[in-house]
C-alpha cells in the first residue's frame, strides 16, 4: 500500500487516569518536547557528534538503554516500532550509536538474548502504553507531575511497569537495573524516584489491588474502562463493540496484545520449495509449522530474529509475509501468460508473489506513487528473480488510469487503509489513527476504486483489497463502487481460498481471532463484456 495517513507525523502513540479525583478519559498527552540538560541535549537522531564520546558504561543493562532509546526514537523522532529492526551487525551498530548520543555513554554491545528483549520490551510498552500510564500517573498522586515528566523518565518507568507486569522478570532486579539506568542517565533523583515508583507497583501487585477501573455505567463509560484495561483508544474499542459485540472486542484486543505471529514465504521464483525451507529452519532451530492454508508458507512463532541474521531474507531463500496477504494474491488468481497491474504495490509482497505465480510467463506492473519504495521493490525482484516479469511505474494511480490506453486482465488494488487488521503486528499503529482518518481514507479508497476500474479489460479482473476488518473500509465501499459501475459484478471467492475465508456475500476476509492470521479482506469483480454500461454513475 503505498498511500498512508496519519495522526502524526510519518510514522503511524492516550492515556486514562484513575484517582480520586481524576477520571478515565483524560485526553491524549501531547508530545513532550526534550528539556535541555547535559544528557539529553545530545538526543538529535541521525545527527553526528563533533567529538565521539567513546564512554563505555558496562553496569547499566543493554536492553534496557537501547529500549529506551527506541521508545524515544518512537515518541518524539517519528521512528516506527519496527519489529523486525536488527538486520546484521551494521544495525546492531547504529542502534548503540543512537544510545550513545541520546545517553551520553555506550553500553556493551547486545547479545542475542538482549535483542529479543529489546524487541519484546518495545513492543509490548507501546502496546500497553494506555496501561502502564494510567498505572505510573496513579502511582505519581499528580497529573501536573506525570504531564511534565522528562520523557526518558517516562520511557524508564513504562519499561520497568512492563517487565513487572507482563515480562514476569524478578521484581528486585527490574527495579535495580531501572534505577541505575535512571541515575546514570539522568541524574541521582531520578533514580529515587523510579525506586519509589517501582516499588509501590511491586506492592501493589504482590496484594492483587492494582487500581483498574471498573467495567460498568453506559456504554461510553465501559467503552473507556475497556480501553484502560487492553491498552486500546478509546474510539477503537467503542467500533470494536458495536461491530462485534463486547466479548469479541476483548478478544480481538488481546489478539493484538499478544505475541506477534509470522510466517516465511519460500522463493519459488528462485527454484526454492517449502521442503527446502523448513529444513533451513530446522538447522537454525527455529520452532516452525507449515501454513494450513497456503501450500508456499511456513508459521514460525519465535525466531524470526535467528532467521534473518542468517540471511535467509538477504540471499533471498524466503520473504515475510503474512498468510492473509497471500490469500488475497489467491483471489487474484494469477495465470501464466496473463497481465497484471498491481495498483499500490510498495513494498511490494503482492507484486511478488503473483509474479513468482506467472512462472515466466505474463507480466505484473508495479505502479506506485512512492519512488525510493518502488526502487526496493525494484531491487528485491532482482533478488528474487523477477525483474524479467515485473515493470515498475512511478506515478499516481488516479492519473495513471485516465492518461493510459493500456487495459489488463488482472488488477489489484490493495488499497491505503487503517490497518487495523494488523495491530499486532503494528504495535505503535494503534496510537497514531484517529476515527477521522477512517473518514478521508474512505474518500481516497473510492476514488482509487475507481481509477483501477478503467484499467481492467472487457471480462477482467478487478480485486479490491484491504488489510483492515472494518465494514466500512471493505464491504461498504464495494457497495458504493458496485451502484455507481454497473458494468461489474461479484465473482465469488469460493473457488479460490477455503471455505472458511468466505463470507455469505462471496468475499474473502480473515478474522485475527478466528483464523489467527492478520485481518484482511478482498473482493473479486469480474467486469462486463457489454461496454455500453461502462463508466461512473453520480
Amino acid at each position: 500500500m503505498a498511500i498512508s495517513l496519519s495522526s502524526s507525523s510519518s510514522s503511524f502513540l492516550s492515556l486514562s487516569g484513575k484517582t480520586p479525583s481524576l477520571s478515565c478519559s483524560l485526553p491524549n498527552p501531547p508530545i513532550k518536547t526534550m528539556k535541555p540538560n547535559a544528557t539529553m541535549a545530545s538526543y538529535r537522531p541521525g545527527l553526528k557528534r563533533k567529538h565521539r564520546i567513546q564512554k563505555l558504561n558496562e553496569d547499566v543493562s543493554p536492553h534496557r538503554a537501547v529500549s529506551a532509546v527506541r521508545l524515544l526514537r518512537i515518541e518524539q523522532g517519528g521512528a516506527f516500532a519496527d519489529l523486525l529492526s536488527d538486520k546484521g551487525r551494521g544495525a546492531a551498530e547504529n542502534e548503540m550509536a543512537y544510545v550513545e548520543r541520546t545517553l551520553g555513554f555506550r553500553t556493551r554491545d547486545l547479545e542475542d538474548r538482549d535483542v529479543r528483549l529489546v524487541t519484546d520490551i518495545v513492543g509490548g510498552a507501546v502496546r500497553w502504553r494506555r496501561l502502564l500510564d494510567h498505572l505510573i500517573l496513579y502511582l505519581c498522586h499528580d497529573e501536573r507531575k506525570f504531564r511534565d515528566m522528562e520523557p526518558l523518565l517516562l520511557q524508564i518507568l513504562r519499561i520497568g511497569f512492563f517487565e513487572i507486569l507482563k515480562l514476569g522478570m524478578p521484581p528486585y532486579a527490574v527495579v535495580d537495573e531501572n534505577v541505575r539506568l535512571a541515575k546514570v542517565a539522568l541524574r541521582p533523583g531520578a533514580g529515587n524516584m523510579v525506586n519509589g515508583i517501582l516499588r509501590k507497583l511491586v506492592s501493589l501487585k504482590e496484594t492483587d489491588s492494582l487500581p483498574l477501573p471498573k467495567v460498568e455505567g453506559d456504554g461510553r463509560a465501559q467503552a473507556r474502562a475497556l480501553a484502560v484495561i487492553y491498552s486500546h483508544p478509546v474510539w477503537m474499542v467503542r467500533r470494536w463493540t458495536n461491530f462485534l459485540g463486547q466479548e469479541e472486542a476483548i478478544k480481538l484486543m488481546n489478539w493484538n496484545n499478544g505475541d506477534p505471529r509470522f510466517c516465511l514465504r519460500v522463493n519459488a521464483g528462485r527454484g526454492y520449495t517449502r521442503a527446502d525451507l523448513v529444513k533451513k529452519l530446522e538447522t537454525l532451530k527455529v520452532p516452525h509449522e507449515p501454513s494450513p492454508c497456503m501450500d508456499d508458507f511456513v508459521r514460525v512463532q519465535t525466531g524470526l530474529q535467528t532467521v534473518i541474521r542468517a540471511g535467509l531474507l538477504r540471499d533471498g531463500v524466503c520473504s515475510v509475509q503474512d498468510e492473509s496477504a497471500g490469500l488475497v494474491v489467491s483471489v487474484v488468481d494469477p495465470q501464466p501468460g496473463e497481465t497484471i497491474i498491481d495498483c499500490c504495490a510498495a513494498p511490494g509482497g503482492k507484486t511478488l508473489f503473483m509474479a513468482s505465480r506467472l512462472r515466466g510467463q505474463g507480466m505484473v506492473s508495479a505502479i506506485d506513487i512512492n519512488k525510493g519504495r518502488l526502487r526496493i521493490l525494484k531491487e528485491t525482484s532482482k533478488l528474487h528473480n523477477l525483474d524479467g516479469v515485473i515493470t515498475a511505474i512511478h506515478a499516481d494511480l488516479r492519473l495513471y488510469s485516465e492518461k493510459t490506453n493500456l487495459k489488463f486482465d488482472k488488477v489489484l488494488l490493495d488499497a491505503p487503509c487503517s490497518g487495523l487488521g494488523v495491530l499486532s503486528k503494528r504495535a505503535d499503529l494503534r496510537w497514531n489513527r484517529r476515527l477521522e482518518d477512517l473518514e478521508q481514507l474512505m474518500v481516497l479508497q473510492d476514488e482509487l476504486l475507481h481509477a483501477a476500474s478503467l484499467l481492467v479489460k472487457p471480462g477482467g479482473i478487478l480485486v479490491y483489497s484491504t488489510c483492515s476488518i472494518d465494514p466500512e473500509e471493505n464491504e461498504e465501499r464495494i457497495a458504493t463502487f458496485l451502484h455507481r459501475h454497473p458494468e461489474f459484478a461479484i465473482d465469488p471467492v469460493d473457488q479460490y481460498v477455503p471455505p472458511e475465508f468466505v463470507t455469505k456475500e462471496g468475499y474473502y476476509l480473515s478474522n485475527p481471532v478466528k483464523h489467527s492470521i492478520d485481518g484482511s479482506f478482498a473482493a473479486r469483480l469480474i467486469r462486463s463484456f457489454n461496454q455500453d454500461k461502462a463508466g461512473m454513475k453520480n
